[in-house]
């Protein structure tokens, strides 16, 4: 259900705003106050806030300025409500990012009016924010949401010390399978191969599209023990792929590389760790996983070499 928070220092403002509201399909928050308004925000994540411009403690702008520079609330809309505020101090506030204000005391229809158009305009940023990190080709995250989640997850490594696994995958001979079934079959296969390791990933994994036959997976909280051992449930569920075209069936498989961030310095290291491991994995004859800086192979059975 979609959430509306109202901040106000006012709490006969809040239960009027309150009131206007409760006949939409929404769960109506209420925070007394600038201070309590940013922590609401923080910990509720709502998907529109209406905002009192004059509060005491911490001004409606402030909170505007706080929550715009914070990306995790940043493309939260805020509409506010103004009521002894100037027009200056409108005008200030959606050059912070408002996306709409209204005055006091409240129209209800206004009100209601105003907030369902904000909310639509979030639906649209929302569906305009997700296929630009989705790869439209498999459904995967894409490398740019990629990017972005390994970027959250390292510096949460860096925060609590667990670590951080990465691994990348690369389908084995892909170029023989474009030339000899053609693209859409190469396609075909690129998907069933995201739709395979999405399949054997837990919940807190993110699995992307690295870029053409690549594939990658954040995995939280593992070290590479743990990261090889899915990466060898990829491989071998991806070798068991029966894949019919026509009257062709097309059988594929792909190599892994695995590295963590235990002992490494920063994210681009890792990641080049990962990309080592993925290469001698293809030096050893494919269809293989290789862990960065281990003596062992994984070998196609599941136990080290």
């Amino acid at each position: 259900m979609v959430k509306i928070l109202i901040v106000d220092d006012s709490p006969e403002a809040l239960a009027v705003a309150r009131a206007r509201l409760l006949s939409e399909p929404a769960e109506i928050l209420c925070a007394q106050g600038g201070l309590a308004g940013l922590e609401a925000a923080k910990r509720e994540k709502p998907d529109l806030i209406l905002l009192d411009l004059d509060m005491p403690d911490v001004s409606g702008l402030e909170v505007c300025r706080t929550l715009k520079a914070d990306p995790e609330c940043s493309l939260t809309p805020i509409v506010f409500l103004s009521g002894s505020g100037s027009t200056e101090d409108i005008v200030r506030g959606l050059d912070l990012g408002a996306v709409d204000y209204v005055t006091k005391p409240f129209n209800g229809v206004e009100l209601r009016a105003r907030v369902r158009a904000a909310l639509r305009t979030k639906r649209l940023e929302d569906i305009l924010v997700e296929h630009a990190h989705v790869d439209p080709l498999t459904g995967l995250a894409n490398r740019r949401a990629l990017m972005r989640h390994l970027e959250r997850e390292w510096a949460r490594m860096q925060r609590h010390g667990t670590p951080l696994s990465f691994v990348m995958a690369d389908i084995d001979h892909f170029k023989n399978i474009n030339d000899t079934y053609g693209h859409g079959a190469g396609d075909l296969v690129l998907q069933e191969t995201a739709k395979t390791i999405t399949q054997q990933c837990r919940k807190t994994d993110l699995a992307a599209r690295y870029g053409g036959e690549e594939f990658a997976v954040v995995v939280a909280d593992a070290a590479a023990s743990t990261a090889s051992c899915l990466a060898e449930r990829c491989r071998q569920e991806i070798e068991s792929l029966r894949i019919g075209l026509r009257a062709a069936t097309i059988t594929t498989t792909a190599s892994f590389g695995v590295a963590d961030s235990i002992g490494l310095t920063s994210l681009d290291v890792l990641i080049a760790c990962a990309d080592k491991a993925l290469y001698e994995a293809k030096k050893a004859g494919r269809n293989a996983v290789r862990v960065h800086e281990m003596v062992e192979f994984v070998e196609p059975n599941g136990m080290p070499s």
